[in-house]
């Protein structure tokens, strides 16, 4: 009788996860000294392999280069055919081929080694060419393909993906790699924002709306007006912030008969406004403007003087942490 299609699932999962388990157990020094060889490289990570195994290395390739080592993937046929330029002195080669007799792979190899190029090899079968010609020889082996029919490459392709990410986290660890550093190459997205820091999102400068206590309520409402942010600081002569008034001050002081136009800022300022420091995290700045029901928030630093402010626009995107 035939399997569902959520048993072949199962066991197709079953059998990946043990593939990935198993690769820790054939960790040994060598990938001590990949990692190192890698680290201590010059140049990039040349990432290479055919069909699926390029397919992997290509995420590899990503994933090295997004975490601090610079990298970038090569298909082995179009590097015999003329992209071998593209491998420069101080290059580290990563190539993986399960079976470790890609054809178009050691052709590549050939060149490598007349080359001088260090090899770190990615395969199934350590007596392989590839394994037999590589400087380093990483195993990821598996007891068989999560493929019905043993064939298709899907276990191996997951080990070896697997594999790669644990290169590049470990790497990511021997550099020192920072969540700040992660932020900056990563500077588009919901990702790169949430690693952020406020004084990197702030705006600054003559963006800041920033009235003194003795301006004329009539200057201050332009003020807000020209800058477009619903809301002006109020300072003294040192920068450091008094108050503030927001639209919604002003509607509250008009519906309560007041003369706003006749007084100064400084009259009509609501003091003590809420703040941030500029090394806060982009999402808790965003917490902070949420529980406040807030959509502009000053930035202070040492005896409350105006660094700049965040609207809540500039934090779009984020989740909460």
């Amino acid at each position: 009788m035939a399997r569902s299609p959520r048993e072949v699932a199962r066991e197709v999962l079953e059998i990946e996860a043990a593939a990935v388990r198993g690769l820790a157990g054939q960790l040994d020094e060598a990938f001590d000294r990949a990692v190192e060889r890698i680290r201590s490289a010059t140049g990039r990570v040349v990432c290479t392999g055919m069909g699926k195994s390029g397919i992997v290395m290509k995420k590899v390739a990503a994933t090295l280069a997004s975490t601090g080592t610079p990298a970038f993937f090569l298909h082995p046929a179009e590097a015999i055919h003329g992209d071998l330029g593209m491998i420069v002195d101080g290059d580290v080669v990563l190539a993986a081929s399960y079976s470790g007799t890609t054809e178009e792979l050691l052709r590549l190899v050939e060149v490598l080694t007349r080359q001088g190029i260090p090899l770190i090899a990615l395969s199934g079968n350590p007596a392989s060419p590839l394994a037999r010609a590589a400087d380093i020889h990483l195993p990821v082996a598996i007891d068989k393909e999560a493929c019905p029919l043993n064939l298709a490459p899907t276990a191996s392709t997951t080990a070896t993906l697997a594999l790669g990410d644990a290169l590049a986290m470990a790497l990511l660890e021997a550099r020192g790699f920072t969540p700040e550093d992660f932020a900056r190459f990563h500077p588009g997205g919901r990702l790169g924002k949430q690693l952020l820091r406020v004084d990197q999102l702030m705006h600054r400068g003559e963006e800041v709306p920033r009235v003194a206590a003795a301006t004329p309520m009539r200057e201050a409402i332009y003020e807000m007006s020209r800058k477009r942010f619903g809301i002006t600081a109020v300072t003294d002569e040192e920068g450091r912030l008094l108050g503030c008034i927001s639209d919604g001050d002003l509607r509250r002081m008009l519906e309560r008969g007041e003369d706003v136009i006749g007084r100064s800022a400084g009259e009509c300022m609501r003091p003590d406004p809420h703040t941030i420091d500029g090394e806060l995290l982009a999402p808790a700045a965003l917490k902070v403007m949420e529980d406040h029901r807030i959509t502009s928030i000053f930035v202070t630093g040492a005896g409350r003087r105006l660094e700049g402010i965040v609207h809540l626009h500039d934090l779009w995107g984020l989740e909460l942490f």
